[in-house]
């Protein structure tokens, strides 16, 4: 089944490579490597798969971390990059309903390094938080994680769920209403 999917995303990534301008090929290239370094050393707590369309789509499985809010959860999310990454940052929406502060009810996410690169005095994010050349696929995944288990609450994408998570976090007992959103 792995061997099948493997040779797949080959004949995919062979096929988007010959209809691609000189841009796309370096990019594709690039994502051809990180998808096999991920394959050879998969992070913890994720599935991740191109398209069988279009290798600049991948469908992400993301497994809430134990002994978190997120435990037992599954959610379901797609990454998807622009033809000059790595120059600019992929988007990740969620598919599968969240309730975070750091996620637009649409689904899409506000994490920092998927922010455009450069300074932003609106947000007060420095350029070394934010995308750059240096992020790959498993950085954004990892920053995902770190997301999820601690929610950035002084800049939220949601603001009804993050006013729900700071009450928990002051009283879980007497505010349990982040939690139970979660299940």
């Amino acid at each position: 089944m792995a061997n099948s999917n493997r040779e797949s995303h080959h004949r995919l990534y062979n096929a988007s490579v010959t209809n691609s301008d000189p841009h796309e090929y370096r990019s594709l290239k690039i994502l051809k490597t990180e998808f096999s370094d991920l394959m050879k050393d998969p992070p913890e707590g994720f599935i991740v798969e191109p398209d069988q369309k279009d290798f600049f789509t991948w469908n992400v499985g993301i497994f809430g971390a134990p002994d978190t809010l997120f435990a037992g959860g599954y959610y379901k999310a797609i990454l998807k990059f622009p033809f000059d990454y790595p120059y600019r940052p992929p988007k990740l929406r969620f598919l599968s309903d969240i309730w975070h502060p750091n996620v637009y009810p649409d689904g899409h996410i506000c994490i920092s390094i998927l922010h455009e690169p450069g300074e932003d005095e609106r947000s007060g994010e420095k350029a070394c938080e934010r995308w750059s050349v240096v992020q790959n696929v498993r950085s954004i995944l990892l920053s995902i994680i770190s997301m999820l288990n601690e929610p950035n609450t002084s800049s939220p994408a949601n603001i009804d769920a993050s006013i729900d998570y700071r009450k928990y976090k002051e009283d879980p007992i007497n505010h349990p209403t982040y939690k139970e959103k979660l299940k």
